[in-house]
């Protein structure tokens, strides 16, 4: 159980970019985005032991699908909090390997990110997990703890309102 420092550093080398994009279409934010994804990695990082090596913790998920669900989380917590915190003495922050802008910014607009943020967040969540951080659609469904046919659902609804918000902004 558990990895080394090796192995974590091989985690955020290949995880990172699609977690920070999953986090920037959640908070709208680069710099959010950042500090969401180094929290998460930090918590990832803490709760190495519960992983197991192999690449599959106790609940089968993959390991992108376990850094997702604690992005989640902390995307959640951001939410919900008013105030943030500094970083704890002596904690230095972990470099994510991108390089402060949107690293889908020629493919995904403003107009996107706009009508992204006029989803509901059940149906945005779930569109960015599947779509952004590449989560299969099960592995979607385990981590928001709802039945497969919940995300095929709410991932064909949110593809369509994101048509019909994009037609609209391009009509006029």
């Amino acid at each position: 159980m558990g990895f080394t420092r090796a192995d974590f550093d091989r985690l955020v080398d290949e995880h990172a970019p699609a977690l920070y994009r999953t986090a920037y279409r959640l908070t709208g934010d680069a710099h959010e985005a950042e500090d969401v994804v180094q929290e998460a990695f930090r918590s990832a990082w803490r709760s190495r032991h519960s992983f197991d090596s192999s690449g599959f913790n106790a609940g089968g998920q993959g390991e992108r699908a376990w850094l997702a669900a604690i992005l989640r989380r902390r995307v959640v917590d951001r939410w919900r909090r008013v105030h943030r915190r500094p970083l704890p003495a002596g904690e230095t922050p972990i470099e994510i390997p991108v390089d402060g802008h949107d690293p889908l910014a020629d493919e995904y607009t403003d107009e996107m990110q706009a009508a992204l943020g006029k989803l509901p967040r059940e149906l945005r969540e779930t569109l960015l997990l599947v779509v952004v951080s590449e989560l299969t659609h099960q592995e979607t469904a385990d981590l928001l703890e709802v039945p497969l046919g919940t995300v095929l659902s709410r991932v064909s609804r949110a593809r369509k309102r994101l048509r019909e918000f994009l037609l609209a902004a391009v009509r006029g």
